[in-house]
């Protein structure tokens, strides 16, 4: 794991990426470049095409045209991610129950016997102290909250020394505190071990707080790119709508409800309420 603080981060680029299913298009020609070491959210509203695009970043599908390349190299299978050294963090975390934490987040390094177990062991004990989770190695899955599931996703995603890592709705599901975790976990393994981070979210808060460049998405396409602030300015009236759509107390016309709920039936013995 010393490698990591030298290394640097993968760049990533996106030309023209087009997929359909079934007739119906949801990505409509895609174009945008992540810099080596920064993170960049994609930010939308779900079903605008976010986990799509991340299955054709990560090569678990292949598109209709266009290409991704990752430091220059295409991207066309899973395999070709090894190559490339990126990580996934998965929306649900993806842990195995039956495995212990240890063994989740060293599954790869084992599975593969690429390093001896002792080797592995001191690795995985270094990487949960990456993500603050020092000393959970033999504590079970079930054990933890769903904040620190994601932490064990990410310290198995850092144990291959990635130049990317691609989160999925890393915050999803999550409650405030554990999502503002998550953002600092973010934030500090990109400044501490250089790592290019790409981030697919529709939340606002996430999204403001942790990139460098947001692009915002929306119906399979990219509607502008830019740093929080001139994503704050964007003239774009959906840009705009999609930012400022904000919690309100809703009030509901007593005509919606349709018709009155009768009263209960009073039992025998028993006064009806």
């Amino acid at each position: 794991m010393s490698d990591l603080a030298g290394q640097s981060g993968a760049g990533l680029e996106v030309h023209g990426l087009r997929k359909s299913y079934e007739g119906r298009e949801v990505l409509k020609g895609l174009n945008f470049e992540v810099k080596p070491g920064e993170i960049f959210v994609i930010m939308g509203p779900s079903g605008c095409g976010k986990t799509v695009l991340l299955k054709q970043l990560i090569g678990l599908e292949a598109p209709d045209a266009g290409h991704v390349l990752i430091d220059g190299q295409p991207i066309q299978s899973p395999d070709d991610l090894t190559r490339c050294r990126v990580g996934m963090v998965f929306q649900s975390s993806a842990l195995f129950d039956s495995l212990t934490i240890g063994e989740n987040v060293g599954f790869y390094l084992a599975e593969h016997r690429l390093k001896p177990p002792a080797e592995i062991a001191r690795a995985v004990s270094q990487t949960l102290a990456l993500v603050g989770l020092q000393g959970t190695e033999n504590k079970m899955p079930s054990e933890l909250s769903g904040g620190m599931q994601k932490r064990v996703a990410i310290a198995r995603a850092l144990l291959v020394e990635p130049q990317l890592i691609c989160y999925d709705e890393p915050t999803s599901g999550l409650d405030p505190l554990s999502a503002v975790t998550i953002a600092k976990v973010i934030v500090s393994l990109n400044k501490r071990t250089h790592v290019t981070s790409l981030v697919v979210s529709h939340d606002r808060d996430l999204a403001f707080g942790i990139a460098d460049r947001i692009a915002v998405m929306n119906d399979g396409r990219i509607l502008t790119i830019g740093t929080p602030d001139q994503i704050k300015r964007c003239p774009d009236p959906w840009v705009q709508e999609f930012l400022s759509a904000g919690v309100k107390r809703y009030e509901i016309d007593p005509r919606e409800l349709g018709a009155e709920i009768p009263p209960a039936e009073s039992k025998p013995g028993h006064s009806a309420p």
